[in-house]
This record gives structure tokens, C-alpha cells and sequence, in this order.
């Protein structure tokens, strides 16, 4: 039976399993554990229940398969009763039973409550550190992953290849490259042996952090690669706007005969996108079902509202969504309101933001950009009522954050942030950039400044964006000549975008900036996105 489960012949395992004549908890529990490793999660959990009502006592390999299964539905409230079983029955203190509880409260978005019963587990292992810092780094909770990676070397843990590849995806969202070449070597340095997994968070790691040239080498070392190593190099190309190179490394996984799957055709897809290719976007989505038998779900549809929105083509972007084989949900509507901003089409916008919060009454972010696009038409009081709105219904608007990594330490900024110790020299630095960039021609676009003030007021507000202050930080604490690279949560600003094009040019600096869609490189004044972003 077992054999069965391992090989994925699960149904040919329960067969066995039930012509046995007598059972004990060894049987059970490799039926559980063949329907966990299988992804039947449910059919696991009907068998728990069957052995609870069989009077036949769940041993600690059990409990740690019936957890994986609830892990995989997200179903808390089960595996909850679990815990208490748990506790009831005296196995709180089996390390792999507490490692397998955190991990089901991780996953199921309980992290706190899996960081408290981390906290009080009597005894760790390498897999206890694993699922914590797991689950803080798939809950996007970056800091807090890195953290306990920290603390897992002060407590003398050793890390392994499981760990490198919890923790990498932290130093990939907070754009923390130092952190991610520290690991890299803690990764060579030991001997641990490179797996794909690990290969592919490499990569990863390296595209988001802007060193795509290192991530291309890695991915070309790699003795075998799956597609996941292709669509995290898809992906890289894509954020960086690379599409050219995006669609010839799509090609060239199709010559090596690996079939793309549905990951693939959203890296390409996104791609397309940030760089307005919309016959090759166009092209791309009709292959799906016609030419690799794949059906296009939510996130393609998604992608190529994007691509046509983007490029100006809100009716067909509409009709899109209007021809959907379901009900679209508020992520499509999204996109399409995010390009009603960039084309100013309040009539539609509009139209988009009533679906959206149909379905997501509660979305800060929708309220946010209808607010903006009201206020970049000069339309305030309809901008006012937004944001009253807002505050009525006790929302919060994420606020926008530049950050910087200068000798393993990230430091953070928002708009006219003065905290930073050094915010006096800060400051005199973009002072001093200001005045030489306006000799070069710049001036403020004061469009970008989405509230009702005086002009004098705008000026100062857009002049201490949360960007400026980052790239003076990193201009005060670099050598002359060194890239400075920046990452923000939210989209760049026209203003930013144009400033930073300027102070490429005057401080002779490349300047990498990653916004929340993808990445601008700004050397010599211009841009890699070609002001299309």
C-alpha cells in the first residue's frame, strides 16, 4: 500500500487498503500519508475521521500527515481540533508534530499563531526554523523571515538547502542583495549541493534584485533545469523589460521539446505587457487552449487586460472581460481601472470601479486610484468624496515607500520622511540635486501631486517623495561611480520617473529603481522602460 501511495497509485493503495483484513495504526497512517503526498487532501481527512470512529488511536505520523492535508485545504478550523487532540493526547512535545502545527498555522494565514507556538516548542530542529521562516516569507512578511534566519544563526542552527530556499524569496521582495549574496555563499562556502529548487530561488533572487546578467549565468550553469528555472528567467526578462529577450527564451524552451505550462504563459504574457507587445500578447494567449492544451484562467485573462489597457486599447480590454468564460473577479476589473488612470478615462473608470467594489467593497486600493484619477482631472470635490469614503468605512491607504540596501541594512523612506538620522544631510543633497537639475531643464510636474493645495505647497510635497529621498541616501553613502538601486511598493510617479532620469545624468550614477510592476534602469538620462511603463 505504501509502495502504491509513494509511486501515485493512490487508487490502486486504497484498494489494498481495503481488502485488508485487519488494520492497525501503521495501516491507517500510510493511507493518510498516501492521500497528503497525492494532494487528496479531503479523501485524507475522511480517512482520519474513519480511524477515530475504528477506536484506533492516531500516532504522531498520523497527526503529521492529517496536518499537511488541512495545510494544503487551509482548513483552519480543522486543523485547529487537531492542535487540541494534540494536547489532549500528550504529543505537544514531538518536535515533528509541533513542526507540522507550525506549518499548518503558517500556511492557513495564522502566522502569528504559529510564531507563538514556535516561540514555546521545549525543542527545535532545522525543519522547526524552516517552516517559520517559510511561512513569513510566503505570508509576504519579508522582514520578519530575514529576522529569523538572523536568529536562527545566532542560536547556532545550522541552515540547509531547505532553509536557503525559505529565506531567498525575502531577499527577492525587499530587493536585498547583499543578504541574497550572503546566503549565496553561505550556500558554496558549506558544500551544501545545489539542487534545482535552490537554483531556481537563485535565480529568482538575483532577477529581483536587479542583477538579471548574474541570474542568466546561473541559469545557463544549471546541469538540469525544470520549467520553473525557464519561467523565473521569463519572468526576469520580463520585469526588467527585456520582453525581446523573454520571447527568445520562450522559443528556446519549446526547440528543447519541455512543454510550458500555465506559469509560463503568465511570464510571457507580462512581459508582453511592459513593453506594449500586444500582436505577440494577442499571439501568445490564442496559443494557450489551440496549441498547448491549456486553459486559460484568471491570471491569463488578467495579463492581457494589462497588455491592452496599457496600450490603449480600453475597448477591446472591456469586450475582454465582457467575453470572460466566468465571472471576472475584482483583480481584472483592477487592471482595467489601472490603465483608465494612465489614459484618463474617468467615464470608464468609473464603470470599472462600480464592478470592482461590487465585488470587493472593501478594497483600499480601488478607492485609492478612482480618488487619483478624480484628482489628476482636476476634479477634487469627486476626489474628496472618495477619500471621505475611505475614511468613513475606516480604510487605510498603504502609503508609498522607497527603501535602500547600504552595507546589509535596509533603510526605509515615505514621502517627506524627516526620522532618518542623517535627514539633515539627506535633505541638503536633494536640495543641491534640485537646484542643478532645474539648470539641466527639469521642472516639477506638479499633475502627480494628487491634492488640492497651494502651488508652492505641491512643489515642496513632490520634491520629498519617498524615491528622492532614497536615491539622495544612497548618492550620500556609495562610492562616486556605484549603481544605486531602490525599491518601491507602489508605481513610480511621473515625476520621479523624470527626476530620476535627470540625476542619472548629472551625479554620472546608473540608477536601478523597482517599482511594484517592474524595473527602470536610468543611466546617462534615460530610461530602460522608454517611458512606457
Amino acid at each position: 500500500m505504501d509502495m502504491y501511495a509513494k509511486c501515485g497509485s493512490v487508487e490502486i493503495a486504497r484498494r489494498v487498503f481495503d481488502r485488508m483484513p485487519q488494520r492497525n495504526a501503521i495501516s491507517w497512517t500510510a493511507m493518510i500519508a498516501g492521500y497528503a503526498q497525492n494532494g487528496c487532501s479531503n479523501d485524507a481527512l475522511v480517512v482520519f475521521h474513519q480511524m477515530q470512529l475504528a477506536n484506533m488511536t492516531p500516532d504522531s505520523g498520523s497527526i503529521v500527515s492529517v496536518l499537511r492535508a488541512c495545510s494544503l485545504l487551509g482548513a483552519l478550523w480543522k486543523g485547529k481540533c487537531i492542535h487540541a487532540y494534540v494536547i489532549r493526547s500528550g504529543m505537544a512535545e514531538d518536535v515533528n508534530v509541533g513542526n507540522s502545527l507550525v506549518s499548518m498555522y503558517a500556511k492557513c494565514v495564522s502566522i502569528d499563531v504559529a510564531l507563538q507556538f514556535f516561540d514555546n516548542m521545549p525543542k527545535r530542529d532545522v525543519v522547526s526554523w524552516n517552516a517559520i521562516i517559510a511561512g513569513y516569507s510566503q505570508n509576504g512578511q519579508a522582514y520578519e523571515a530575514l529576522r529569523l534566519f538572523q536568529q536562527m544563526q545566532r542560536d547556532k542552527m545550522k541552515p540547509d538547502l531547505t532553509t536557503m530556499v525559505s529565506v531567498l524569496p525575502a531577499c527577492a521582495h525587499l530587493a536585498a542583495l547583499q543578504q541574497g549574496k550572503l546566503i549565496h555563499g553561505h550556500i558554496l562556502r558549506n558544500g551544501l549541493e545545489m539542487d534545482v529548487s535552490t537554483g531556481n530561488a537563485l535565480i529568482d533572487m538575483y532577477a529581483k534584485c536587479g542583477r538579471l546578467e548574474i541570474a542568466r549565468s546561473l541559469f545557463e550553469k544549471m546541469p538540469k533545469r525544470d520549467v520553473v528555472s525557464w519561467n523565473v528567467m521569463i519572468l526576469g526578462y520580463g520585469l526588467h523589460g527585456r520582453s525581446k529577450d523573454a520571447i527568445s527564451l520562450f522559443s528556446q524552451l519549446e526547440q528543447t521539446g519541455m512543454k510550458p505550462d500555465d506559469i509560463t504563459f503568465i511570464c510571457i504574457l507580462s512581459a508582453c505587457s511592459h513593453a506594449g507587445l500586444v500582436d505577440e500578447g494577442r499571439k501568445y494567449f490564442n496559443s494557450l487552449n489551440r496549441d498547448h492544451c491549456i486553459t486559460p484562467r484568471m491570471e491569463h485573462y488578467i495579463c492581457v487586460v494589462d497588455l491592452l489597457g496599457r496600450a490603449g486599447y480600453l475597448d477591446e480590454a472591456q469586450e475582454l472581460i465582457n467575453n470572460m468564460p466566468f465571472e471576472p473577479d475584482a483583480s481584472v476589473w483592477g487592471a482595467l481601472l489601472g490603465a483608465c488612470r494612465i489614459h484618463c478615462n474617468i467615464e470608464l473608470a468609473e464603470y470599472v470601479a462600480k464592478h470592482h467594489l461590487k465585488l470587493e467593497s472593501n478594497n483600499t486600493g480601488c478607492y485609492v486610484l478612482l480618488s487619483n484619477i478624480y484628482a489628476a482631472a482636476g476634479r477634487w470635490q469627486d476626489a474628496a468624496k472618495v477619500r471621505t469614503m475611505i475614511k468613513t468605512k475606516g480604510l487605510k491607504k498603504n502609503p508609498g515607500r522607497s527603501w535602500i540596501e547600504i552595507k546589509n541594512s535596509v533603510h526605509t523612506f515615505v514621502g517627506g520622511d524627516k526620522s532618518h538620522p542623517q535627514s539633515e544631510k539627506i535633505y541638503a543633497v536633494l536640495d543641491s540635486l534640485i537646484r542643478d537639475m532645474k539648470k539641466e531643464g527639469y521642472v516639477h510636474d506638479k499633475t502627480f501631486v494628487l491634492q488640492d493645495v497651494e502651488e508652492e505647497e505641491k512643489e515642496n510635497i513632490i520634491s520629498t517623495h519617498s524615491e528622492k529621498l532614497a536615491i539622495a541616501f544612497g548618492l550620500l553613502e556609495t562610492s562616486p561611480g556605484m549603481p544605486i538601486q531602490i525599491t518601491k511598493n507602489l508605481r513610480v510617479c511621473g515625476d520621479c520617473h523624470n527626476a530620476s532620469k535627470f540625476i542619472s545624468k548629472i551625479a554620472k550614477r546608473e540608477i536601478v529603481l523597482r517599482d511594484i510592476n517592474r524595473f527602470h534602469h536610468f543611466k546617462d538620462g534615460v530610461c530602460s522602460c522608454g517611458d512606457y511603463w
